[in-house]
């Protein structure tokens, strides 16, 4: 039952007030951003003069900071009530505003590319382009991979239909693909959806959970042929791109994009491959916690140890992440104090809120979080995770200039993890009995999704992209068949390898942005190892962890990591995230032979 918003304590809402006083103040800039927008021409053509170039960055940059409060501030009131129509007007305005400059400052980078390489770097130098030394050395990387100014027109024609293989697995995944209803053991037919197939596949009916893994997989075996045709042309449109810039493969020209060299990649596929063992243990215990004949592939999501309570009202789930994040010292615990106290959580679920949760960072102010709080164990672990991306965004805009406070998506799932791990382990210092169970199965499938799942799908997509780069015939046999296999390597031989299994790259999303599901993978194996190091070291280690969370994106994203003494090129904190995922399984294995 939803709550009134209006009966709802001010403590637990969110204050937009500090990004606008009001509706009225926002409409007051959103008209002086309408009257600037076209001042950005008035920079075409002159950036070769370094004054000049200093004016039209900065103006620039006031100008899509403006852009930013006005969408943040719409965004965020109308996350609260999806229904709204006076804040869906004023989203879609500030959309449109940000789109018209895009289009305006779209002559900029080009025109900078296009300055001799002696002179960026002496502008990347310079103390008066000292806030600007990131984007001058980003500017500097791409000009060996920039082609002349037709080739580069033409690419940019391109990019009109290069998205087309992700529309249209999206129109079809969303709106056309259709599932065989199911019926569950007490004759309850249910209309299967995406939803409906998360909540059946935890059913305590393995018939029911069979029913619906055949009624999902089966809808995209019966167009297996389109599917990968679509997705096929979707890896040769990668390969396309990787060497028209002249790469090597796909892979190396996506991680040429990250700025992240293509070692890591390949280290987490050779590490987590190798890892394998462990996971296949945790298969066999699962099916003898299960107590069934034959463990299936649709009997991996349901629950090897019922949801134990966690019921606490928020104040208590806030008191207990307060405690279990203690181990970093008084200077992170006042900010995360004043986070809970200063109105940067909107707490509570109400009639037309948005769902789920997400913390949003925003330079110039505090970063907002949306949360949906109920008494369950997963909402106190998202609190402690949302806080952890808010106290990322608060360090590094603190920290940083605007030009250099975002964080690249490579290091954005890291404290948020970080957090969690924390909570567990203060938890699992306790726990006993079935609770303990509760959260050595929660860290282990932790592990199995985020760390073994997210690697397959990496190396699956390695392998499909690697077909297309030695001239090999990408068809539903050859990508199923990759799937098969790899799907044999990861789970072992305790489990049924349904063959309809095989099919799961199909429904897979995140394919069509290739090459970013490891990042998940990569994500854990850092936070397991800073986790460690904090309990280990305390609030002296925190000093340097603060380095990372203060960095914001003014290194390379290795380089960044490497500031909490952690390695992704190296084979040590690989090593320490399997010997995580073994140890707590070798708890629970104990406590199933009690």
């Amino acid at each position: 039952m939803f709550l009134e918003r209006d009966k709802i304590d001010e403590k637990f809402k969110w204050q937009l007030s500090e990004i606008f006083s009001g509706d009225e103040e926002w409409e007051e800039l959103f008209f002086k951003c309408e009257e600037r927008l076209p001042r950005l021409a008035d920079h075409k053509g002159k950036l070769s003069d370094s004054d000049a170039l200093y004016d039209c960055l900065e103006f620039s940059l006031r100008l899509s900071s403006d852009l930013g409060r006005l969408y943040q501030y719409a965004k965020l009131h109308l996350d609260l009530d999806t229904r709204d129509g006076k804040y869906q007007g004023m989203t879609n305005r500030a959309e449109m505003l940000l789109v018209r400059y895009a289009s305006l400052a779209s002559f900029i980078d080009p025109e900078v590319s296009s300055l001799p390489a002696e002179e960026l770097e002496r502008l990347a130098s310079s103390k008066k382009f000292a806030d600007w030394d990131v984007y001058f050395k980003n500017i500097i990387r791409n000009k060996d991979i920039i082609l002349s100014e037709k080739e580069e027109k033409i690419l940019g024609e391109v990019m009109l239909f290069a998205g087309t293989n992700d529309d249209v697995f999206t129109m079809f995944d969303n709106a056309d693909v259709r599932f065989a209803p199911v019926k569950d053991d007490k004759g309850v037919k249910h209309e299967m959806s995406h939803g409906m197939y998360a909540v059946l596949s935890q059913n305590p009916s393995q018939n029911v959970r069979k029913k619906a893994f055949e009624s999902m997989f089966g809808a995209y075996k019966s167009h297996i042929n389109m599917l990968a045709a679509n997705y096929g042309g979707n890896v040769k449109k990668d390969w396309f791109f990787a060497k028209t810039r002249g790469f090597r493969s796909s892979l190396d020209y996506a991680m040429y994009q990250e700025n992240v060299p293509p070692t890591c990649y390949k280290k987490l596929l050779a590490a987590v491959g190798d890892g394998t063992k462990a996971l296949h243990r945790y298969i066999a215990l699962r099916k003898k916690a299960l107590g069934v004949k034959t463990l299936n592939m649709y009997d991996l999501y349901v629950p090897i140890v019922p949801e134990q309570e966690l019921s606490m009202p928020y104040e208590d789930a806030v008191e207990l992440v307060k405690k279990a994040l203690s181990v970093m010292g008084k200077e992170y615990c006042d900010v995360l104090a004043k986070a809970f106290e200063s109105h940067w959580v909107d707490v509570y679920e109400t009639k037309g809120k948005q769902s789920g949760a997400y913390s949003w960072g925003m330079y110039g102010a505090h970063p907002f979080v949306l949360l949906n709080y109920v008494p369950t164990v997963h909402d106190v672990f998202t609190i402690a995770h949302e806080l952890g991306h808010s106290m990322h965004s608060y360090y590094s805009n603190l920290s940083q200039p605007e030009q250099k406070a975002g964080y690249e998506i490579f290091c954005a799932e890291i404290a948020s993890t970080v957090n969690e791990v924390l909570l567990l382990k203060y938890l699992l210092g306790s726990a006993e009995g079935e609770f303990k169970k509760y959260l050595l199965t929660y860290y282990l499938d932790m592990f199995r999704m985020t760390l073994f799942r997210q690697t397959q799908f990496g190396e699956f997509e390695a392998a499909a992209h690697e077909l297309v780069e030695k001239g090999e015939p990408i068809t539903a046999d050859s990508l199923s068949d990759i799937y098969f296999a790899l799907n044999k390597k990861y789970y072992g031989r305790s489990i049924k390898h349904n063959d309809l299994i095989r099919y799961e790259w199909a429904r897979i999303p995140h394919f069509y942005n290739s090459f970013y599901v490891y990042k998940y993978a990569t994500g854990i194996t850092t936070a397991v190892s800073i986790a460690n190091n904090l309990l280990e070291q305390g609030a002296p280690y925190f000093e340097k962890y603060k380095k990372f969370l203060s960095a914001g994106g003014s290194m390379p994203p290795l380089d960044i990591i490497r500031l909490a003494e952690v390695d992704l090129e190296s084979d040590k904190p690989y090593k320490l995230a399997m010997k995580e995922f073994s140890d707590a399984l070798k708890q629970l294995e104990e406590m199933y032979k009690q």
